[in-house]
């Protein structure tokens, strides 16, 4: 497949400012985008007592999440490089926002998996257009640095996901509460999304000169080695960190006794450990990329390993005392992969497949990892009586993916430097 190579007439740049905008507006959007995945797993044991779910319905709830995410992420991807990523992104926050209210209203299971499914619905779209411009906004070479600070939104919202989440529940009492409240932010920063500077559509032909289809963009992806490995890494990778983020809080609560607030501080501030890893990341991943053409697969590597290692002592020790000191550092290491994940997901692709290409990574990543893992763990733990031990058992049994996901990277990382090499060249143009 070619892709139109002429230099164009003008050349995609921005002023300090639009560059900013795109990533204040970019990262606020991410944070609560994780604000509203993460309130459900800080109020699932209430739901689920008020509710009367078992552990594998609220397991699904999540998974169901993820399904919705997974589905949507290959169309949702395909618009943002056929459309518009500025008008994605509002459109999308808009729509999660309006569902994350819906979902407080819930009064059964399936009245709260819809709604929760039609959040994922929206959330979709948000990763691969918030990264193809935040990457079109700023160099190659500091790419992954960029992507750290926009990284850093993750746990940071999953941490006020758990905190106030868990405070609203308390304050209120009510699981319902922080649905309400969540949902206002979105629907703010969506609107003002409308109005970033954006970069030019380009169509994306082939030998003959006619425009791509999606299934022949896609196959353009799969046909990238480094990109093939690093999706099927990035999968196991979230794999474990959702069996670990979706039901800490539930286990905390079980092991010892806790209340939803406190039970949502204690995770909360593990989850903001990863404001220093995400930056940290990104900032090792691009000093290593100068010293070595596979530096940003190796930051994976050893992030992934480590966070594998600290999970499983953080919950041997049942997160408190040196098992609460492991789990803050795991909150450090589990982030630093993700900043060069994205940045290699573009640095290997023409600027008509930068969209699709985060698509792709988001689609495995759910379907192969994030989607299964709540159920599978709730699963488990029923299986095994239930429980602080049964759900001990099962999350711990999760640490296996993010051993296997190292592997992935460092299969990765073989192909990577001549990945990049092929699409040196490309010029963005600026939008109409």
């Amino acid at each position: 497949m070619n892709e139109n190579q002429t230099v164009p007439r003008e050349e995609f740049k921005l002023t300090g400012f639009q560059r900013s905008s795109i990533l204040i507006i970019c990262f606020l959007l991410y944070m609560v985008n994780y604000m509203d995945r993460q309130v459900l797993s800080v109020v699932l044991e209430p739901m689920k007592q008020d509710l009367g779910f078992s552990d594998t319905q609220a397991g699904m709830l999540q998974t169901g999440f993820f399904l919705s995410m997974a589905v949507l992420a290959f169309p949702a991807a395909y618009l943002v490089d056929r459309w518009s990523r500025r008008k994605v992104l509002g459109l999308m926050a808009i729509i999660w926002s309006v569902f994350t209210y819906v979902t407080g209203l819930g009064r059964s299971f399936m009245g709260v998996l819809l709604p929760r499914v039609l959040v994922g619905v929206g959330e979709a779209g948000f990763p691969p257009a918030g990264t193809a411009m935040i990457t079109a906004a700023y160099s190659q070479q500091a790419r992954s640095r960029v992507l750290g600070i926009f990284s850093a939104s993750i746990p940071l919202g999953a941490s006020l996901g758990t905190i106030l989440g868990g405070y609203l529940a308390g304050r209120y009492g009510s699981w319902r509460a922080p649905f309400f409240i969540f949902a206002v932010p979105g629907i703010i920063l969506g609107i003002l999304a409308l109005f970033l500077k954006d970069y030019k559509t380009v169509k994306t032909v082939d030998a003959s000169g006619k425009q791509t289809r999606f299934l022949t963009s896609l196959g353009a992806l799969l046909r990238i080695p480094t990109l093939k490995w690093v999706y099927v890494g990035y999968a196991l990778q979230m794999a474990m960190t959702m069996a670990f983020i979706v039901w800490g809080p539930a286990f905390l609560m079980r092991a010892h006794n806790l209340p939803v607030a406190k039970a949502g501080m204690f995770m909360g501030l593990i989850g903001l450990m990863g404001i220093v890893g995400a930056p940290v990341g990104g900032i090792v991943a691009d000093l290593w990329q100068k010293r070595n053409p596979r530096g940003r697969l190796n930051t994976c590597i050893v992030g992934t390993v480590m966070a594998s290692i600290l999970m499983a002592l953080a919950i041997v020790f049942e997160l408190v005392g040196i098992g609460f000191v492991f789990g803050l550092v795991l909150g450090i290491f589990i982030m630093m992969p993700t900043p060069a994940v994205n940045a290699i997901s573009q640095d290997v692709v023409t600027p008509g497949l930068k969209g699709i290409s985060w698509g792709m990574a988001g689609f495995i990543a759910m379907l192969g990892g994030a989607a299964w893992a709540p159920s599978v763990v709730g699963a488990v733990s029923d299986s095994l009586g239930g429980g602080a031990h049964g759900l001990k058992v099962a999350i711990a049994f999760m640490t296996v993916t993010g051993l296997l996901a190292g592997v992935c990277y460092w299969f990765g990382a073989k192909h990577y430097p001549a990945d990049m090499e092929r699409v040196k060249g490309y010029v963005l143009e600026p939008e109409k």
